[in-house]
């Protein structure tokens, strides 16, 4: 098993903690995990993006030019990424950014309509956990009781009564992931 992802979007929408938790369930299981995250200067606002593989095996380089998923939540990240998904991947966007879907049809593209779910949960901070429960259901790559571990892990402990909502976001993300 080896997933390649990229996760982008803009600062502030949880793009570099999805991928942290991401990593943290897979070091959790014994995988070989890499996180290599990317941002510019205004972090908040600005576009920001991060690689993560996970892997049974040892990884050569966290450095890549394709990637077996794309998980994407704005306009600039899919122009920038979507020529980047290999043929057969999988990419993965929430309907609120993009005003240009995905055109190519050699991969698998899903919609998440993770924001609008985000605002029906009351809590647009679980935006990145809705997104991140379509993508387990895709792509099961880490337990379930890891990702809450990881979760555990990544959130400052004064935050950590907020782990039983973004379980509920999670699972949300879950039931509302659909073929684009």
């Amino acid at each position: 098993m080896k997933e390649e992802i990229i996760i982008a979007g803009f600062g502030g929408q949880g793009v570099l903690s999805m991928g942290k938790i991401l990593a943290y369930s897979g070091l959790m299981e014994g995988k070989e995990v890499t996180w290599m995250p990317s941002y510019g200067p205004e972090q908040r606002g600005g576009t920001a993006n991060v690689t993560v593989i996970l892997s049974d095996e040892r990884i050569s380089s966290p450095v890549l030019n394709s990637f077996d998923v794309a998980v994407i939540l704005n306009q600039p990240s899919l122009e920038k990424f979507e020529s980047k998904v290999k043929p057969g991947g999988i990419l993965i966007y929430d309907g609120y950014g993009i005003h240009h879907p995905p055109t190519r049809t050699d991969i698998n593209v899903y919609r998440i309509n993770a924001m609008e779910a985000a605002i029906e949960m009351n809590n647009t901070k679980a935006l990145n956990m809705i997104v991140l429960g379509g993508l387990l259901k895709l792509k099961p790559m880490v337990s379930m009781e890891n990702v809450l571990k990881g979760l555990k892990k990544s959130l400052p402990e004064r935050h950590h009564n907020l782990i039983p909502l973004n379980e509920k976001a999670i699972m949300k993300g879950m039931e509302i992931i659909q073929k684009a």
